[in-house]
């Protein structure tokens, strides 16, 4: 080879190596926000018109789901608010989470829950919580606790059953559809505006209706509103997402109520024990679509979208599992 054909060569290469690399698409950011919505059977879920759950199911899907652990084992859980919280929190039943009732909880924090999770793995994500009650943050996720991670979430709108002047106590409870209004604006607003990374949002006045009313036209009402509420929460996510985030949304419920009059909860009946998932995300396992989902499988499912792996020893301590496939289109 001549000397000029050889300077021709080393001269492209020259060009060729200063060159910039085509730029790498960056990896999309990825959010999570959880809906809970107190003490709605899976069958008032499906007989109600339920718009806003709906749209969101059609990105993912619905399938029925259980609470309570194994029926007659050492994972029995009751079938009550705060139980069905931490089961959903910490992907872990009573047996471990150490919650059993909606007072004087005594919360083992060995098992961690999400918050912890995320926060530990990353503290300049951003965390939040929407919730009527105060203890959701200060007791069940054990914010500043010293035993529980001594973490802080980024933002909290809640406690406001503790203000009686804006929300001054009725027999009716209608204080507490006021608070699921004022907590599901403020979950929409701030989500819209700051995008989150991960957020809970409790609404509760459900549960109320419940209780005061069983299986009725007034209960149907409630969940109506409630999942109206919900569209608010998933319109800001939408917006979210149109500026290319990623984001998953869930809803779900903590118990089911009783067979004979829908007034109580608690038990191990099935109606009880029968709750539901609504996910936008695809493809979903088996275990989603064939109706095995518990609600211990919602914080492996958003640890995975998240992709955050808990420590080793936290995740074989959780008895759920991932409902989306590996290979999840979002």
């Amino acid at each position: 080879m001549n000397r000029s054909v050889v300077s021709a060569l080393l001269a492209s290469a020259l060009l060729f190596g200063c060159q910039p690399s085509p730029a790498s698409t960056p990896a999309p950011v990825r959010k999570a926000v959880f809906i809970l919505l107190d003490g709605i059977p899976a069958d008032v879920i499906e007989q109600v018109p339920t718009p806003a759950l709906d749209a969101i199911a059609a990105e993912g899907g619905y399938a029925r789901a259980h609470v309570g652990g194994e029926l007659g084992g050492p994972t029995e859980t009751p079938t009550v608010s705060a139980p069905g919280y931490m089961s959903l929190l910490t992907g872990t039943w009573a047996n471990k989470h150490n919650v059993r009732g909606n007072s004087n909880q005594s919360p083992n924090y060995d098992y961690w829950n999400l918050f912890r999770i995320v926060e530990a793995a990353d503290s300049t994500l951003v965390t939040a919580i929407f919730s009527t009650w105060l203890d959701n943050r200060t007791v069940l996720v054990g914010e500043g606790r010293p035993n529980a991670g001594a973490f802080h979430l980024d933002h909290a709108a809640d406690g406001f059953e503790l203000d009686t002047v804006a929300f001054p106590h009725d027999r009716a409870s209608a204080y507490i559809r006021a608070i699921d209004e004022h907590v599901a604006e403020r979950a929409a607003a701030y989500i819209a505006e700051r995008g989150p990374d991960l957020s809970w949002v409790y609404l509760q006045h459900t549960d109320d209706a419940g209780h005061a009313h069983g299986d009725s036209e007034a209960f149907h009402v409630a969940v109506q509103e409630a999942d109206r509420r919900v569209g608010r929460i998933w319109a800001a996510a939408q917006r979210r997402a149109r500026l290319g985030e990623q984001w998953m949304v869930v809803v779900t419920t903590d118990h089911g109520r009783d067979a004979r009059t829908g007034k109580g909860h608690g038990g191990q009946s099935a109606r009880e024990r029968t709750t539901w998932m609504v996910i936008n995300q695809r493809p979903l396992t088996p275990r989603f679509t064939s109706g095995a989902a518990a609600i211990v499988d919602i914080a492996p499912t958003i640890l995975q979208h998240l992709r955050i792996a808990p420590p080793v020893a936290v995740a074989k301590a959780m008895e759920g599992v991932s409902l989306v496939g590996a290979a999840g289109r979002r």
